[in-house]
């Protein structure tokens, strides 16, 4: 029998869905210190993010959480935070995320299909301007290609979710499918976290079935 190596803050759930199934809650991770196996990167214009782990009275599950912390003035600013381990093709992925401030942007964003800084799939939510889009990154800039306009409160945990089958793409929100596009780009990559701008938001139960 395999076993996968144990990473802080990431469980692997389940002896025969080893392969399958992977969960990130932060929770054995340190406050105050970057999370264990992710990578930062700077995507767009400006720096990369600040992610740090918090502890949250109200975090979806156990108490912390993984913040993007810095709040830089730069409207093309997109910063991530990958998962170092997996590649996914066809794979259902979420996350809980709550908008903390920001006043260019309040973005918080699920990457999917992450090849690298400048190419990759990215679904978000806003809630100064109360919409969900669905992007590419295409050498460095961003594209919208589907979206929707709902409420999306600050302050307030909000689920996102990606069911990609093929050139399928099915985006979720607070459990609602409001996307269904498709699109040829990517094939498969890691799977993230974004942010955009100044937005200052926060983490948690990023989950993956492949």
């Amino acid at each position: 029998m395999k076993y996968k190596r144990w990473v802080p803050g990431l469980l692997f759930l389940g002896v025969s869905s080893l392969a399958q199934i992977a969960s990130f809650n932060f929770d054995a991770d340190a406050v105050d210190k970057a999370p264990g196996g992710f990578t930062s990167y700077a995507t767009g214009d400006g720096p990369a993010g600040k992610w740090l782990v918090k502890e949250f009275p109200d975090a979806p599950s156990g108490r912390h959480v993984v913040q993007q912390t810095d709040a830089v003035n730069s409207d093309g600013r997109f910063p991530v935070l990958i998962a170092d381990a997996g590649e996914y093709s066809d794979l259902d992925v979420s996350v809980k995320a709550k908008a903390l401030s920001g006043k260019i942007d309040q973005g918080m964003g699920l990457v999917f299909r992450f090849r690298d800084p400048k190419s990759y799939y990215i679904v978000r939510a806003n809630a100064l301007e109360d919409n969900f889009r669905l992007y590419k990154m295409v050498n460095g800039k961003r594209l919208q290609f589907a979206g929707a306009n709902v409420k999306v409160a600050t302050n307030q945990w909000h689920a996102l979710r990606v069911v990609t089958q093929g050139d399928r793409i099915r985006c979720f929100f607070d459990g609602k499918q409001l996307i269904d596009a498709t699109d040829k780009t990517y094939k498969t990559g890691k799977i993230g976290l974004w942010t955009k701008a100044d937005s200052i938001i926060a983490f948690d139960d990023l989950v993956v079935t492949k």
